[in-house]
């Protein structure tokens, strides 16, 4: 049986992160292995404890959770990041994505849907709540800009991962052809499923095929 993943949780509330702590620990699949209250803390508990994943809130006191994210990203690219808040706003979920968030759940998510979604992001995995899905719909409803890319809505560089993606490359293989580091890969991914307004990585090939990308290209 492999070892369960590692897990530190980060909110200025005690009581949240005792519930937190608490659904957590019902996954044997799940250890937490710290908890903080602010994002200094975080990012020092994601130093001298070397969890798999850093779930967190965005707002805290001191140093907010999008500063700490910034600064893991930077420091600790193999940690993958799970957003836990209340804002459900579009900005603060593009923000989080750039910030190098691999996830991002709103507070009330179930605790089933919790722990998935650790257990996502540890295997390198982007998962968006439900919830957040719908409270972005926003996008869809923006006039789209005339352009010579396919979706308009998309930076060059994402239109050029969406392109590998949906020839069915991987993040490791897209990585290596573009230059990139795997963890800028799996950024853009999570930020091109936001765009798209698309669920997980094969709603988005879904779409890009649709547009005709990816075609003549082995799966």
């Amino acid at each position: 049986m492999s070892a369960p993943v590692r897990v530190v949780i980060a909110d200025d509330h005690p009581m949240f992160r005792f519930g937190l702590r608490a659904a957590l620990a019902a996954s044997n699949e799940l250890e937490v292995v710290g908890e903080a209250a602010d994002g200094a803390e975080l990012c020092r508990l994601v130093e001298t404890l070397h969890p798999q994943v850093a779930l967190t809130d965005l707002e805290m006191p001191g140093v907010d959770g999008l500063t700490a994210m910034r600064a893991l990203t930077e420091r600790f690219p193999e940690v993958g990041v799970l957003v836990l808040t209340m804002h459900a706003d579009d900005e603060a979920l593009l923000d989080a994505m750039r910030a190098g968030a691999s996830g991002y759940l709103l507070k009330g998510a179930e605790r089933d849907e919790i722990a998935r979604a650790v257990l996502t992001v540890a295997a390198g995995g982007t998962v968006f709540g439900g919830d957040v899905g719908r409270r972005i719909s926003a996008y869809a409803t923006r006039p789209r800009v005339a352009a010579g890319k396919v979706f308009a809505e998309l930076t060059d560089r994402e239109h050029e991962v969406l392109e590998h993606v949906a020839t069915g490359l991987g993040n490791h293989e897209i990585a290596a052809r573009l230059f990139l580091s795997e963890k800028t890969v799996r950024n853009n991914v999570a930020t091109i499923l936001v765009k798209l307004q698309v669920r997980d990585r094969a709603a988005a090939v879904a779409r890009a095929r649709d547009r005709g990308l990816g075609y003549g290209s082995a799966l």
